[in-house]
């Protein structure tokens, strides 16, 4: 009953906060939530207070006996794999069904349902992206093409809806209380949903920003501040790699028209900064066991709920551990007794935007090869708590869904966009993880792969035997030079995707000369690579950083491996500041005082280590966010969407050319302005926000307390059940990749051999009830850089199980 008072607390605070919140509509009933015998009280409790020894689980072939260690971290011994999905269903429910359900009712555009008007424009947006068509397709693939995936997606669900068959109202999560709604039984539609809604997640598109950039600066400035060919290197295939087939051809046209429109303003959502991951693995050849090592993080959202759950999964067939995630099947990102796998996103380019033409405001008809065509509707019908439901037509062009139009976001310029994406296609998904869940060798490895088509990823993998690989994987259209950049003509079908590039020809490599493969989320290969890649957002500070530690890094540990991904080291600040202080310094017409002077100071003895009581970090940041808007902010001055060039590009020519026109403001032609004039006058603004920054929060104010790491509910209202001010280093750009609301979501560790040693945490808990101990009691061991052991549990050990639960089958 540890967190009884606290609850208490938060319930009065609440209940006032939804009542004057707008994002909330509705006030909650509050007869339910206040229910002495079902209400808020009765979620006071940790799960081992209410541990069952046994539980009736109908349609089991055996009973299933499911160990929790002292972290509340389920190990589950099943006869066979039908069995064990459905107690992983049932299991996985226990414990996050409220974000289970709340994650895929926002991918389906379902939360005005319960929380009212509010969200409609959130919902009509999710919907008309097309993830729930997406995921219709995916169904329908499935039925058609993967009856044995099917199959065991639909043992996964009879779990989930067994357990809320089972469920009593007093234990009920307190967020469906809160909210005033009830548990919907799960469905096979929401599993792949649930994975659409990861590929929504880590997709973007700058085809607008890009289309003004080329209209206002010309394609050959373009190419240059942003070059498809990132010039910083160090792909994720080894450069040298060579390539053993024979590519397809393709042939960019002689003459391309991109539609002629005037700057648009409004950008289309992507990923918010800060989204990536690293994964990377190291040969027996340069470990001190001789014994191949893997590692994997993952950057996301810091969420409570924590997105990952932790689990093992057994059958006399094999044993798989790892992070899974509340709604899928199997282990995400794990390793079994063969091998060990991790991912990272490849930001490819699956995401391009087409400008319809229609024949009239009716938009039945529509231009495509100078012909008109049919176009198809789809009416959204959603349901909004405390109104009438509203109904949306969406319009389907051959492309995909026409986002927006004179009924959704009228005054925005994007009228009548089509998307094309990927993750509107049939696939398997589910099944990639299932083939990796069961995978003995490289050739498994491979073959579970030919199911995964979004969101693109980097899989890396090592084996018992010793073998260490890496493949880009993911359905990626085989496309001409600069398809996809801009916004491309839906009437010229010489902008449609052509094939998509062979699976196995796909960049991959196997146990490379160097002893490692890494990946960062940087550019996925060298020169040789046959095919177009393009993506606005590959990393160019972190991949370098791994990589030039793995190749003087000899007989690695796990405790090495531990450090590595806890890195504080900023790379780009190590290549930026120098140059940036020498100039300053050097400028004749700068008169330092005595603040100027200490700022200085501080950054002459910073070691670049983004360390959580740091200063140096923190002026760093506020100069160089000054210094890059100064000198870019006239891009955005003809009222477009814009991005700016990359840290990498900004900061090689402000070191190599700091007399280059960029530099140069029209706002002020009489004047020929240099790097160094931007970066006195970002210093001094710099000198004001840090003074500023002082008197808001202290005379030693440091990277911690400045960047406030927050873990956030997944409504972000419900600032009770969140933790911020969280105490650890790391940033944007660092291996340590922890932001303000991004980080690793996910660290794991596994050394491959007879007894596999594994390491992992996250930064939450096992439990998604805020009122139990376990709720986020790994936040503190993660912001700290420490690690679970997550080596395998026998059946047969007692050590340190919290208690055990067997789920009886009933007919």
């Amino acid at each position: 009953m540890k967190y009884f008072g606290f609850l208490i607390v938060f319930i009065i605070s609440l209940v006032l906060a939804v009542a004057l919140s707008v994002n909330f509509g509705q006030i909650p009933s509050l007869g339910y939530l206040m229910d002495p015998y079902h209400g808020f009280w009765q979620n006071a409790y940790s799960e081992d207070e209410l541990a069952e020894e046994e539980l009736s689980v109908t349609g089991l072939s055996a009973p299933v006996k499911v160990i929790y260690d002292n972290h509340l971290i389920p190990h589950i011994y099943a006869q066979n794999e039908a069995d064990l999905m459905m107690a992983q269903g049932y299991v996985t429910a226990k414990h996050r069904l409220w974000q289970m359900e709340f994650q895929t009712r926002a991918a389906a555009g379902r939360i005005s349902e319960i929380i009212g008007s509010a969200a409609l424009d959130f919902d009509r947006m999710q919907r008309r992206k097309g993830l729930g068509y997406g995921a219709e397709m995916g169904l329908q693939f499935l039925e058609e093409n993967n009856s044995a995936t099917l199959d065991l997606i639909t043992a996964y669900t009879k779990g989930v809806n067994q357990y809320i068959d089972q469920l009593d109202m007093s234990k009920t999560p307190v967020e469906y209380k809160i909210l005033d709604y009830r548990p919907e039984h799960w469905t096979n539609y929401k599993t792949v949903l649930l994975l659409k809604y990861m590929a929504d997640m880590l997709v973007g598109d700058k085809d607008i920003e890009f289309t003004n950039l080329r209209k206002q600066l010309g394609e050959t400035m373009v190419n240059r501040l942003f070059p498809d060919r990132p010039a910083s290197g160090d792909p994720v295939i080894e450069a040298d790699h060579q390539w053993d087939f024979e590519p397809l051809d393709v042939v960019r046209p002689d003459s391309i028209d991109y539609p002629d429109l005037s700057l648009l303003i409004e950008p289309i959502p992507s990923p918010e900064p800060g989204v990536g991951s690293n994964n990377w693995a190291v040969s027996g050849s340069k470990t001190k066991s001789g014994r191949p090592i893997l590692a994997n993080d993952p950057h996301l959202g810091l969420n409570l709920p924590s997105l990952w759950y932790a689990i093992q999964l057994s059958t006399p067939d094999f044993t798989v551990k790892g992070a899974s995630l509340p709604g899928a099947l199997g282990v995400i990102s794990g390793f079994n007794e063969n091998i060990a796998w991790g991912v990272t996103n490849a930001t490819r380019d699956v995401r391009d935007w087409y400008a319809i033409e229609f024949k009239d405001d009716n938009r039945l008809e529509y231009l495509y090869n100078d012909q008109w065509i049919q176009s198809s509707i789809r009416v959204e019908t959603i349901q909004i708590k405390g109104d009438v439901p509203h109904q949306d037509t969406v319009i389907y062009t051959h492309y995909g869904p026409v986002v927006y139009d004179k009924s959704f976001h009228p005054n925005s310029q994007k009228l009548n966009f089509a998307l094309k994406w990927t993750a509107h296609e049939g696939s398997n998904e589910q099944g990639t993880f299932l083939g990796l869940n069961r995978a003995k060798n490289h050739a498994d490895y491979l073959s579970a792969l030919d199911h995964f088509t979004a969101p693109a990823q980097n899989f890396v993998f090592a084996s018992k035997n010793g073998d260490i690989a890496m493949k880009v994987q993911g359905k990626f259209p085989l496309k001409w030079p600069e398809q996809g950049k801009y916004l491309m003509d839906g009437n010229n079908p010489l902008f449609e995707w052509g094939d998509y590039i062979p699976f196995d020809q796909n960049p991959a490599t196997l146990n490379p000369d160097r002893g490692f493969v890494s990946s960062a989320n940087q550019y996925s290969v060298g020169e040789s690579y046959p095919y177009y890649i393009f993506d606005n957002s590959f990393e160019d500070y972190r991949n370098r950083r791994i990589n030039d530690r793995l190749r003087e890094m000899e007989n690695i540990t796990l405790e090495d491996m531990k450090a590595l991904q806890f890195d504080d080291y900023d790379l780009h600040a190590a290549e930026a500041l120098p140059p940036m202080i020498n100039y300053l310094t050097q400028d004749t017409t700068m008169i330092l005082g005595e603040h100027n002077e200490a700022l200085l100071g501080i950054l002459r003895k910073w070691d670049f280590y983004a360390d959580p009581d740091a200063k140096g970090p923190v002026i760093f940041d506020i100069w160089w966010g000054h210094f890059k808007d100064s000198v870019w902010k006239w891009l955005g001055s003809e009222g477009g969407a814009v991005v700016y060039p990359d840290d990498f590009t900004t900061t090689s020519i402000m070191k190599k050319s700091p007399q280059d026109s960029v530099f140069d403001l029209a706002s002020t032609p009489e004047i020929k302005e240099d790097a160094v004039d931007h970066l006195v006058k970002s210093f001094e603004e710099t000198a004001i926000a840090w003074e500023a920054l002082k008197e808001e929060k202290g005379e030693n104010i440091s990277w911690s307390a400045y960047k406030n790491t927050t873990i956030q509910h997944l409504v972000p209202n419900f600032k009770s059940f969140s933790r911020a001010g969280i105490f650890t280093g790391g940033g944007r750009s660092i291996i340590n990749a922890t932001s303000e609301r991004h980080g690793a979501s996910w660290r794991m560790l596994v050394e491959l051999g007879n007894d596999v040693k594994a390491f992992g945490i996250y930064p939450g808990g096992q439990s998604g009830n805020p009122g139990s101990k376990f709720y986020d009691n790994f936040i503190e061991t993660w912001a700290e850089g420490e690690y679970v052991d997550f080596s395998f549990r026998a059946e047969s050990s007692t050590a340190d199980a919290l208690f055990t639960t067997t789920l009886t089958p009933t007919d």
